[in-house]
């Protein structure tokens, strides 16, 4: 069973892969911001949770019917998207170097929550059928003892301009991060967990999307 992977993410394609899957990756080229601005004009506010399944659903509908390599897809496809929430504020990727440490000053010591969205539609022999998706969220605590110097290290890097939150707990920022509370693998913007129960309701076994 072949899944195609509608994000660019290496995160996201890290984690598959250590869990059994090589997926086709596929470039959504979906323009994040207009997407949930057109939702807001019709709908209105929007929370974060709500926010990540959107654009999820967003990017995994951009690759229907699109052919990879002179081939119709067939298979699967995925759709994720993250977004890092604090005081009721939703935090994407900070892409400036000084937006990034505004953020980390303001969660240093404290605890925020990382929704990750997952939209996965059934694409089999080339034809588009249903979709399905799922939030999953986790707890991210910061350590109180970062300093000014390790933040403005760490930004340096330029790893946290593009990650929701403007951390990673799989690379450079995890030092950083003292507690998770949920499912560590959707802090890294896919919950493995959530993609099992996903396919499940499609019939599909885990197992059979093995392929590394």
């Amino acid at each position: 069973m072949r899944l195609y992977l509608a994000s660019t993410s290496p995160a996201r394609l890290a984690t598959l892969r250590g869990a059994g899957i090589e997926p086709i990756v596929v470039g959504s080229l979906v323009d994040e911001d207009a997407a949930v601005a057109a939702w807001v004009a019709e709908h209105g506010p929007i929370g974060a949770p709500e926010m990540v399944e959107l654009l999820a659903r967003t990017k995994a509908e951009a690759v229907v019917g699109r052919a990879i390599d002179g081939q119709d897809i067939d298979g699967f496809i995925l759709g994720g998207d993250s977004a890092f929430e604090l005081d009721g504020i939703i935090y994407g990727k900070p892409h400036l170097p000084h937006v990034a440490r505004e953020r980390w000053l303001l969660q240093r010591g404290r605890t925020g929550h990382l929704h990750s969205g997952h939209w996965l539609i059934d694409h089999r022999a080339g034809v588009a059928a249903r979709g399905a998706g799922s939030v999953t969220t986790s707890a991210v605590t910061f350590a109180s003892d970062i300093t000014d110097d390790e933040i403005d290290a760490y930004i340096a890097t330029g790893e946290p301009l593009a990650v929701a939150g403007a951390f990673t707990i799989d690379s450079l920022g995890a030092p950083f991060i003292t507690s998770i509370e949920g499912d560590p693998h959707a802090v890294v913007g896919l919950s493995l967990a959530a993609l099992r129960s996903l396919f499940r309701g499609f019939e599909i076994s885990w197992p059979a999307l093995w392929n590394r």
